[in-house]
């Protein structure tokens, strides 16, 4: 396996904040990063209460609209590649269909077998169904729930996608819960806990002042001044 400068605990402890707070803690240990690396288009959670994910991508394309033509993706080799690495991971699909969603890649069997091969959950801008027979604790943020299959068929894997905006690569690190999903570098996994402290306490300073009964705009503006005017 792969060396990385993180273990699967420095990953665990990400899951404690979600995803809006992990990007204001990129805005801090990657600024360069303060406008790319998220979902710019709405996604939609299978189950918006579950407690956010985080795991290695695995990227692929797909495409529903008519038959494969020509040799498509081997689906056995691409099951092998989700589960080649001892962290979770976590399905980055791309619809290359002209019309995204055409068809379901993802429904009662595709996220039981996923989920049995280590993935916690998939961000596409495909669609997925069998919402009522789904495996418990996978998560699915997808572009839209559609009934049928239609020719949906895998094209190739492993190779950079774009999902609603979010670029990802082979083995980025994937931070997701109900308000979408952004890529962390793998450098940063460790500076985020500091960085999010930080912020968390700048924060703190305008919300006490806000939610004090005592509140005038001056306080505010003071506030601001101490915090660093943070957002």
């Amino acid at each position: 396996m792969a060396e990385r400068p993180f273990t699967q605990a420095d990953l665990d402890v990400l899951k404690q904040w979600d995803t809006p707070t992990i990007c204001n803690g990129l805005e801090i240990t990657n600024p360069e990063r303060r406008a790319i690396g998220f979902n710019i288009r709405p996604l939609v959670v299978l189950d918006p209460k579950a407690p956010p994910i985080v795991g290695l991508a695995r990227t692929g394309t797909i495409c529903a609209r008519e038959p494969a033509r020509g040799k498509v993706a081997d689906r056995v080799a691409w099951y092998n590649y989700v589960a080649a690495t001892d962290f979770p991971t976590i399905a980055v699909l791309q619809d290359i269909d002209d019309q995204p969603g055409y068809g379901a890649f993802w429904g009662e069997v595709q996220s039981t077998v996923h989920k049995a091969l280590g993935a916690v959950g998939c961000v596409t801008n495909g669609c997925y169904r069998d919402i009522d027979a789904w495996a418990p604790g996978f998560q699915m943020l997808g572009g839209m729930i559609n009934p049928s299959h239609a020719h949906v068929h895998m094209v190739e894997f492993g190779q950079p996608v774009n999902v609603h905006g979010m670029m990802a690569a082979h083995d980025d690190v994937i931070h997701a819960d109900r308000h979408g999903a952004v890529v962390i570098p793998a450098e940063a996994v460790r500076k985020l806990p500091a960085a999010i402290d930080l912020l968390s306490r700048r924060e703190k300073v305008i919300l006490d002042i806000c939610r004090d009964p005592g509140f005038t705009p001056a306080k505010l503006a003071d506030a601001l001044r101490r915090s660093g005017e943070i957002h």
